[in-house]
């Protein structure tokens, strides 16, 4: 996956489904996941994305995937995996 993509759009090229209802606007929220390795390279969670988790309710520790951009390798899992 290059650089600079949504963990969004990198999961699912992975074959991966990823829930999302607002095509990736940071609206929903249903694409909250735990972030298992990798998380000290993740750009830190910027305000539309903090006030999705708010509004929908994603604990604090899960990640949008949507607004989370891919800069090196990751391991995540969503609680429907």
């Amino acid at each position: 996956m290059a650089a600079g993509s949504s963990l969004l759009e990198a999961a699912r090229r992975a074959g991966l489904p990823v829930a999302s209802a607002c095509g990736g606007e940071a609206l929903c929220g249903r694409c909250g996941v735990s972030v298992l390795a990798g998380a000290s390279a993740l750009p830190l969670e910027d305000e539309p994305e903090a006030r999705a988790k708010r509004r929908n309710r994603v604990p604090a520790e899960r990640r949008l995937a949507c607004r989370v951009v891919v800069s090196s390798d990751l391991e995540v899992t969503a609680s429907y995996w």
